[in-house]
Order: structure tokens, then sequence, then C-alpha cells
């Protein structure tokens, strides 16, 4: 009986430790996400680039390129930065679930950013990732908002105040991960 409930337990673990495949899914989702943002922001920057011969064979044409070349080419940024997002998280996953990438290892010519060997690795580089897509988000409201007020001026100063509180903390962190992993 003991021999039986042995058996039970094995190829439960077994199930078990196989299950962590199915994170495949969530990888090739990710990385198949992260090329259709890269493609999105390529576009925009297309249009730009297609508007810009119009737009200086007239003034007024010149004022509404001028606008909307810096909306399209924010949005290409922020669709680029969640695209690195979602590449690092399906990279990431990859090799905290599946299987180490040899290849990313061996790699001399290129920095490790996408190697990752733990959860927190993972989180840590997510989070940077992820305030400067906000911060991109943030510019690209505040590029087209109307400060009509005093008081809207007062916003954005306190926005930019706290975005760069934002990155002096991550970059103080990451001085502090550096120091802590030399001693």
């Amino acid at each position: 009986m003991e021999k039986f409930f042995g058996l039970i337990e094995q190829i439960f673990e077994r199930i078990l430790w196989e299950s962590r495949l199915m994170v495949i899914l969530a990888v090739v989702a990710s990385v198949l996400a992260a090329l259709t943002l890269t493609i999105v922001g390529t576009y925009d920057i297309y249009l730009v680039f297609s508007e810009m011969f119009h737009a200086f064979s007239d003034p007024q044409a010149y004022e509404n390129f001028h606008k909307d070349a810096i909306t399209h080419i924010i949005s290409a940024i922020d669709a680029y930065l969640i695209s690195t997002v979602l590449l690092i998280f399906g990279i990431g996953l990859y090799e905290l679930f599946i299987s180490k990438i040899d290849y990313a290892e061996k790699e001399t010519k290129s920095s490790k950013i996408l190697v990752i060997h733990s959860l927190d690795q993972l989180k840590d580089k997510l989070a940077k990732v992820i305030v400067m897509v906000l911060i991109v988000t943030f510019f690209k409201h505040a590029v087209s908002f109307k400060y009509e007020e005093a008081l809207n001026l007062l916003y954005l100063s306190i926005g930019i105040l706290l975005i760069a509180l934002a990155i002096y903390f991550l970059a103080k962190s990451h001085h502090g991960k550096e120091h802590s992993s030399e001693e």
C-alpha cells in the first residue's frame, strides 16, 4: 500500500512540475504583444515622416504638423517602452520557469539586461521600465493639455517634481544594490 501512495505521489509531483510549461503561453503571448507594439510605434514614426514633407509647404499645415508630430513621437516612445516591458516579462518568465537562455548567458557583445535569475530581478527590471512608461505617458498628456490657469501650471510642476523623485529613488535603489553586491 505504501508503494502505491509513493507512486501516486511521484505521478502527482511530476504533473505539478510539468505544469510550469503552461507559462510558454504567457511567454509567446508577451513576445507577440511586444512585436505588435513595436510595429504600432514604428507606424507612428512613419506617420510623422509621411506628413513632414507636406507640412513644410504651408505655414498652417506646419503648425498642425508640429502638434501631431510630438503626439505621434511620444506615442511611439510609449509603445516601444511597453513593448520592452512585455519582452522583458516574456523572457523573464521563460528563464524563471522553463529554461535558462544559454545564448544570452554566453553573449559577450550585449548587456545582460535580459538575463534574469530571480523573480526579484524580473520585478526590478519591470518596475524601472514601467516607471519610464508612466513618465512618458505623463508628458504625452502634459504636452496636449491647455494651461489656462495658474493652478494647472502648479499641478504640472508638482507632477514634474514627483517624476524627479521617482527617478532619484530608482537610481538610489540601483546604486544601493551595486554597493551591497560589491561587499
